[in-house]
């Protein structure tokens, strides 16, 4: 069995072997190891493999790891990923660096309201969503524009980009198009006046899908800490 270390270089080379397949930049995707259900120990783990940035769904689990005493003065970075209620705006305020899932002002305003001041800005993306799917979070892409304009006039926050979770599918034309949408709503706001430099989409199955329409974050797990339990 691959250790996650192993894991983590094998998933590097195939990024960088479809960074140059798409004519990408090298470099200009990076990756988001998705920690969720995952102990302390596999994230240190992959620290000593060489990656900082780990994302968390549930938030009462990330803060378990977050105070873990064998992660104390490790230089990572958590991005809160899931779906975020009022009640919770408060510890992902306090103890992350990014937030990848925003879609509604409320949130937005607790969030600048209770960032403590001696952190930098909550980094944000906007969650999008493309295609109607009940019980799904985001906001549609008509409702965007509104939604960054209010977010970048919060002190507090950094509108950095947009982020979305398509159906699973498997050929890779199909996983192409919801990708391909994000960027043209993407574009579409810069045009606007955004300075936005970030699409956080493709996990472990379409990533090559992702990539080939600019993804600069991708959200991986299974591909690193192996199935979750």
């Amino acid at each position: 069995m691959q250790s996650i270390s192993q894991r983590l270089n094998a998933l590097r080379a195939k990024i960088s072997e479809f960074e140059q397949r798409y004519g990408r930049e090298a470099g200009s995707v990076s990756l988001l190891a998705v920690s969720k259900t995952k102990p302390a120990s596999a994230v240190h783990e992959a620290w000593l493999g060489g990656q900082r940035a780990f994302g968390e769904n549930y938030l009462q689990d990330a803060l378990t790891k977050i105070h873990d005493p064998s992660l104390a003065g490790l230089d990572l970075e958590w991005h809160f990923i899931g779906p975020l209620q009022s009640n919770k705006t408060h510890s992902v305020a306090s103890h992350f660096n990014w937030l990848h899932s925003l879609d509604r002002l409320k949130i937005a305003q607790r969030l600048n309201d209770q960032r403590p001041p001696a952190l930098p800005p909550l980094q944000i993306c906007l969650q999008i969503k493309l295609r109607a799917e009940a019980g799904k979070s985001g906001i549609d892409a008509d409702q965007a524009p509104a939604l960054a304009d209010a977010v970048a006039a919060l002190p507090n926050l950094r509108l950095r980009g947009l982020m979305t979770l398509p159906p699973t599918c498997d050929r890779l034309e199909l996983q192409r198009k919801p990708f391909r949408e994000l960027r043209q709503l993407f574009e579409h706001l810069r045009q606007g006046g955004h300075d936005l430099d970030t699409l956080s989409m493709g996990m472990t199955a379409d990533m090559e899908a992702a990539i080939a329409e600019g993804a600069t974050i991708l959200r991986i797990g299974t591909a690193i800490f192996g199935p979750r339990t």
